[in-house]
């Protein structure tokens, strides 16, 4: 299970593109190398509170006084694994390219995971002022394996670097305010930034589809141990429709039936608004005089952590203005960047071939090297943000960003169906929709997808069948004339009103191809006409004013709401048209609103979940659109 269940989605996308024999004859290769080239080493690292941390240490064998290695470490909650002196890892580091350069690499299960000592808790809370030895966090562990590595492994040249991805780059963003002297470069990726905004939820409404994964993240490992020891608690879908599974599920007060004892589930059912549990897990207000170079990285269709990665290098900008601190956001899903497809594609879209191989050596690798192996002065060569078009599916350098020199616009909606960057002149005007959260709008087509361990292809997947939903409205451009290229921020301004008392708004930004796109032969679909989400983001009303005071609507009053939907860089091309979709309901990758007011939905019955009619106004003096950035 263990690091299976971070990687199943990108080994599974690497197995299914490239051929078997060049799966096995890669791995063969790569394990070989390791085994060749490197020594393994197994350690219990003295914390300064007394706890142990299992660290597993490969240290080059060619490694002598006159030719030191920096570190490179992981540390994460997911395993070190094999565990043994004589069992290796297949490959080594970020990427084989930086296992065949040499590093000493570094993997630390952290406390109370596998085979470390201590209590595990989720999203550790950063103390920026310990007072006693008793009190730690990530960074004083970071500091403390640090100072340990240095003095007891032998040829390191004293520079230490890390990474990690997913909860791993939690764990790298949290290790980064250590300010170890030693810690010269972080590459968090895919990180963690707050989880009442990542991963668990999505502006404080609860992700569903995380339902299967809380075994890993809810139960407490009874001694330092190698074996898993929550495999038997997943839930038993009697169904492969993964949407009659959850409606089945009802109310999110069932799933206390199916996690009784674990401590994650309680810990979020009791705490439905963003009080002080979820606001001392936000390492965002932390991330100050970091001094060491950092860069992020992350996917624009990660299903998982994409607030992160955008949030943590803005975060590090405005407060480390001196710091070199740089992001990467690729064509790729969740972690994707770790492993080459060959033809890369993220679900049934296509972006080019060996993007992953192209970010490995010619980002990441520079960036490793540079300040582990080289000069260290900042000069690599590397811009400030490498950020892949989506939509022309290409790669472009810039300088600085937000983009400073984009072009503020408004995306206004209109009465029949239309968008457009002019604004409303009616005096009246709205639409309106039936909401039944008891018969909600699939979040996917992929049915079977739902009851994955975590979402992950509806980020571009092709929206035409929520389209045709009454339930759902539809705003569309006319055909394109020329190229627009948004990219950068993107907020939503909706007036509504509704006949109840609460209401989700799931709003969608669509790129919509031209009717005569040519045919994906290798996937076998038809592109012409395709609405590909290219952004999409959820919102509850209740939390219109503040995420730790929710308020209910006054029914039929008209409301305003305003909400980010996650950053772009999107080319919608000439002769498609762009589109964008509002709807109340995303089942089963977000929990249902029950639409009637509830002081915490965790606890709705079933009787609460009512019908409502909503109305999106979009009148010259009541408009409803999107906030964009365009660059010219």
């Amino acid at each position: 299970m263990k690091k299976l269940l971070l990687f199943l989605f990108i080994t599974w996308a690497f197995v299914h593109t490239l051929s078997a024999q060049s799966v096995l004859s890669i791995r063969q290769q790569d394990s070989l190398f390791v085994r060749e080239n490197y020594q393994k080493y197994e350690y219990q690292i003295p914390m300064r509170d007394g706890i142990k941390l299992f660290t597993t240490v490969y240290v080059p064998k060619d490694a002598s006084d006159s030719k030191k290695y920096p570190i490179l470490m992981q540390r994460t909650c997911y395993s070190v694994e094999p565990y043994g002196i004589d069992k290796y890892e297949l490959t080594l580091g970020p990427s084989r390219y930086a296992m065949r350069e040499k590093y000493i690499f570094v993997y630390q299960d952290v406390r109370g995971r596998w085979m470390s000592e201590g209590t595990w808790t989720n999203m550790t809370p950063h103390l920026p002022n310990k007072k006693a030895k008793t009190e730690v966090d990530e960074a004083s562990d970071t500091y403390d394996t640090i100072e340990w590595l240095l003095k007891n492994v032998k040829y390191n040249n004293g520079r230490v670097g890390q990474w990690g991805i997913s909860y791993p780059g939690f764990y790298t963003i949290a290790s980064a305010l250590a300010q170890h002297p030693a810690l010269k470069a972080s590459s968090p990726q895919a990180p963690i930034a707050d989880f009442f905004f990542d991963d668990f939820h999505h502006n404080g409404v609860f992700t569903l589809g995380y339902f299967l994964t809380f075994p890993v993240f809810g139960v407490q490992h009874p001694q330092p141990t190698p074996q898993a020891w929550y495999t038997n608690d997943f839930p038993k879908s009697p169904t492969p429709d993964g949407f009659e599974f959850y409606k089945r599920l009802g109310s999110l007060k069932n799933g206390d039936k199916y996690y009784p004892n674990n401590f994650f589930w309680k810990e979020i059912v009791e705490h439905p608004n963003y009080d002080e549990f979820w606001q001392k897990r936000n390492i965002l207000p932390h991330l100050k005089n970091v001094k060491h170079a950092m860069m992020t990285v992350g996917g624009w269709f990660d299903a998982e952590d994409l607030y992160g990665p955008l949030n943590i290098y803005k975060t590090l900008e405005k407060n480390n203005p001196n710091t070199y601190n740089t992001v990467v956001m690729g064509p790729f899903g969740h972690g994707d960047w770790a492993r080459e497809q060959g033809r890369h594609y993220h679900n049934q879209i296509y972006f080019g071939d060996s993007i992953s191989t192209f970010y490995q050596k010619e980002i990441e690798l520079k960036f490793f090297n540079h300040f582990l192996k080289g000069a260290g002065d900042g000069k690599t060569g590397l811009p400030e943000a490498y950020l892949f078009d989506t939509g022309k599916k290409q790669w472009r350098t810039f300088s600085e960003y937000p983009v400073k020199n984009s072009r503020k616009a408004n995306l206004y909606f209109h009465e029949k169906e239309k968008l457009s960057f002019s604004a409303p002149t009616q005096t009246t005007s709205f639409s309106e929709f039936i909401s039944d959260p008891n018969k909600p709008v699939p979040s996917s087509e992929n049915l079977r997808a739902m009851l994955n361990f975590t979402p992950r292809a509806y980020m571009s997947e092709d929206q035409r069948f929520a389209s045709k939903r009454p339930d759902v409205l539809v705003f569309e451009t006319d055909v394109l004339t020329e190229d627009i290229t948004l990219g950068g921020e993107i907020t939503v301004n909706l007036n509504f009103s509704t006949t109840g008392t609460d209401a989700d708004w799931i709003v969608k930004l669509i790129d919509v191809y031209a009717d005569d796109t040519p045919r994906d032969e290798v996937k076998n679909i038809d592109l012409g006409g395709y609405q590909q989400m290219v952004r999409s983001e959820i919102m509850r009303s209740r939390f219109r004013n503040s995420f730790e005071k929710p308020e209910p609507l006054v029914a039929n009053q008209v409301t305003s709401l305003k909400f980010r939907l996650q950053d772009v860089l999107h080319t919608f091309k000439k002769g498609h048209k762009i589109m964008v979709q509002v709807q109340s309901t995303w089942f089963p990758l977000f929990d249902r609103n029950p639409q009637k007011y509830v002081d915490n939905i965790y606890r709705a019955e079933e009787s609460d979940f009512i019908k409502a009619t909503h109305r999106v106004y979009h009148s010259a003096s009541q408009p409803s659109y999107l906030s964009v950035e365009i660059l010219d």
